[in-house]
């Protein structure tokens, strides 16, 4: 399985807004979690990396309901990957127990504008929508024998929720790449 690493987009940027369906049909606004820290994740549902962390990415959602805004985005090419549509997304979310809004990027924009590569990838914000984490959940892969433990992600979090900065030194995400629609694969190198 070929691993995508994510952009490492530069801590500090402002969260690019987004508006999207959730599995439901209704819109869910960045605009919603104004002055609230924010963990956006873009996901899928047949991904080996996430489906390897996904019991983690529930806990995450049930350990943090109460203090921090989260949402998962699926931006994969549908026509090509099925088993992302959004009628799939509704069962993934009953079957793995997410408690978060599970939003739909048709488009493919929104992913672009996070700079997201690959599946799973994390963005954590700040109160004031300023980034403070992008990288790797934990040191868990597929086949790896290390438990998932969500420790880099989390202690990103804990530091955000303490109002304490988060350490720099942050290493990249990896997992599948984002099914990217024909002609619509951005170029991250610039």
């Amino acid at each position: 399985m070929a691993v995508t690493p994510s952009t490492m987009l530069p801590l500090g940027t402002p969260a690019p807004a987004f508006s999207l369906p959730d599995i439901s049909g209704d819109t869910v606004s960045s605009e919603t979690y104004k002055g609230f820290p924010l963990l956006v994740m873009f996901i899928c549902n047949h991904c080996p990396f996430v489906i390897h962390v996904a019991a983690e990415l529930a806990q995450l959602g049930k350990d943090y309901r109460d203090q921090l805004a989260i949402v998962a985005i699926n931006s994969n090419d549908v026509s090509t990957h099925p088993a992302d549509a959004p009628g799939k997304m509704k069962e993934e979310v009953a079957h793995r127990g997410y408690d978060f809004p599970y939003l739909y990027d048709e488009s493919q924009e929104v992913a672009k504008a996070y700079r997201a590569a690959c599946t799973p990838d994390f963005f954590l914000f700040d109160k004031d929508h300023k980034l403070a984490y992008r990288g790797l959940l934990d040191d868990s892969r597929p086949n790896s024998d290390i438990p998932v433990t969500g420790s880099d992600l989390r202690a990103a979090i804990d530091a955000v929720l303490a109002g304490k900065p988060v350490d720099d030194k942050q290493r990249p995400s990896a997992g599948c790449n984002i099914k990217w629609k024909a002609g619509n694969a951005p170029d991250y190198s610039g």
